[in-house]
This record gives structure tokens, C-alpha cells and sequence, in this order.
């Protein structure tokens, strides 16, 4: 039984890439965000051959060993049964070494996910993926630097004009609310389609309350972001050993975990809801 899907051509485009050598584009799953930590589920490649032939791509599913948050399974639906029994990326990872062979890589952010997460699976077979002797490219970079996302670059594209005096405060405060006009102004009776194409109808009106159950991350606890809501509404760390996992449960069993909470440098607020989450757990809580 093979252990991956049977790789397959790419129907061509008209559009040709110039190429020196081979460039794979890939894109992996993973069980969480922690490229050391974290393992993946699912990889999918498609090589352009630097010879101009018809690219050629392929796709597999892995099992992890390792639970799947679900976080990220709400993100890409890929569940522990659906993997229970894929091969293992031990039994995987020289097959797509050998795919992408002395290939450059692009992706989508995957300079900062994609790559590090495929360095550290194969490093765990002793496979060294060297990105000194191929080139990387990451489609998001390009975006963010020809599409960038300054408060000088939105003035240009809702209010049609250069802002001037850029990085004074009160000229950037006129701006901020002459780009918010034309924001509402260009959407109204816009439809916004998630990443997964469910519908929000027409979200940016002139109605403060709208844009802000639009725009906010009600899941976001404190401004530093570093507690957060999962789906049963409990609050859990969203930084460090305990990341996911319960502010109440983890400091009833760790006191000393608390106690650094409290003298190291995160803001107040995080600091006051740790406390008060707490209070009702008994005197040595309470008088901190």
C-alpha cells in the first residue's frame, strides 16, 4: 500500500515561471502553531520544474502521534480519526525530502511556519533541510510589501489622495477618521465572505456598534493578549508552558506559577484578572 497519494501533473497555464532550478510550492496542516512542539497532519506540494515541463504536485496525510488542538481543527477540520491510520512522518518524511530534492520553496507565510516546521520534522529523522543552498519565497512577504497596510496607504486608498505630514499626531488623527469615512462609504451594502466562505451581511455601515462586533476578537481577553476565551468560554493562557490550557485549573495545581505572574512584567490588567479569577480559591489568593 503506498504511503502517500500517487503524485500527478498539474494542468499548465499560459503563464511560464523563469526558472534556475526546481521551485516546489507547499503548504502544510499541523496539530497547533508551535513549530518545535507541534506536528504535522497534512502536507501538500506541487513542483514547477525549472525546464519548463508541466508541474507535478503531491498530498498526504500524516499521523501525528500527538493530540490535535482544537483550535486547529477548528481552522482545517483534519480530526484523530481521520489520521488513526495514515503513516507517521517518520515513515514519510525521505519521500517528500526526495520530492522536493535541491528545489527553491515558496508559500504562503511560510518563511515564519511552513519551512521551521518541516526543518524540525525532519531534523527529528536526522535530515537537514539547509535553506542557505535554496531560495525561499513567500508569497505573504510580497503582499504586505506591495499591498502595505500603513495608516498613509489606506488614506491613499479611500480618501484618493497623499497624506501629508505623515507621523504627526494630530495630522494622523484627521487621517484615521477621514480613512474610516471612506471605509464606510466604499462597503456600504458589502457582503464580507470569511476564509470559509460563510457570509456576513454587509458589515461596515454608519453604525459604531456594527463595525465593532465586526472587527473585534471577542475570544481576546486582555490587550496584551495574553489570556484568551476557548469555545466553552473558559479563560486559558495564551503564552508559555501552560499555552491552551485553563488560568484556574493550571494555578490551583501550580501556586508558584502565580506567584511569577504577579512579579514579572506583564501589564496590570493581566494581573488583576489572574487575581481575581483566583480569589475564590482560599487566603494565600486573596492577600497578594
Amino acid at each position: 500500500m503506498d504511503l502517500f497519494s500517487t503524485s500527478q501533473e498539474v494542468k499548465s497555464d499560459d503563464f511560464q515561471f523563469n526558472l534556475k532550478r526546481d521551485l516546489v510550492f507547499f503548504d502544510i496542516e499541523s496539530t497547533g502553531l508551535n513549530v518545535v512542539r507541534d506536528r504535522i497532519v497534512q502536507i501538500a506540494l506541487i513542483k514547477y520544474p525549472k525546464n519548463g515541463g508541466d508541474p507535478v504536485e503531491m498530498e498526504m496525510m500524516i499521523n501525528p502521534g500527538i493530540p490535535i488542538s482544537q483550535e486547529a481543527i477548528d481552522v482545517h477540520g483534519i480530526t484523530p480519526d481521520m489520521l488513526k491510520n495514515k503513516p507517521t512522518f517518520a515513515q514519510v518524511g525521505q519521500k517528500i525530502i526526495d520530492f522536493i530534492g535541491d528545489s527553491d520553496l515558496s508559500g504562503y507565510n511560510s518563511d515564519r511556519f511552513d519551512v521551521p516546521i518541516l526543518m524540525e520534522e525532519l531534523s527529528r529523522m536526522g535530515i537537514v533541510l539547509d535553506m542557505t543552498k535554496r531560495k525561499s519565497i513567500d508569497v505573504q512577504k510580497i503582499f504586505y510589501k506591495m499591498e502595505p497596510r500603513t495608516l498613509k496607504a489606506a488614506y491613499k486608498m479611500y480618501c484618493k489622495e497623499e497624506l501629508k505630514n505623515a507621523h504627526d499626531a494630530l495630522a494622523d488623527v484627521r487621517a484615521t477618521a477621514a480613512v474610516l469615512k471612506g471605509q464606510i462609504q466604499k462597503y456600504d451594502g458589502v457582503d464580507y465572505y470569511d476564509g470559509d466562505g460563510i457570509k456576513t451581511e454587509a458589515p461596515i455601515k454608519n453604525d459604531m456598534s456594527a463595525i465593532h462586533e465586526f472587527t473585534a476578537d471577542f475570544s481576546v481577553v486582555d490587550v496584551t493578549m495574553r489570556l484568551k476565551k476557548n469555545k466553552e468560554g473558559e479563560i486559558i493562557f495564551n503564552f508559555g508552558k501552560y499555552i491552551n490550557q485553563p488560568v484556574v485549573e493550571v494555578l490551583k495545581k501550580d501556586y508558584n506559577y502565580y506567584q511569577w505572574i504577579l512579579n514579572k512584567d506583564f501589564s496590570s490588567q493581566v494581573k488583576q484578572i489572574v487575581k481575581n479569577l483566583m480569589k475564590p480559591y482560599g487566603k494565600q489568593y486573596d492577600n497578594q
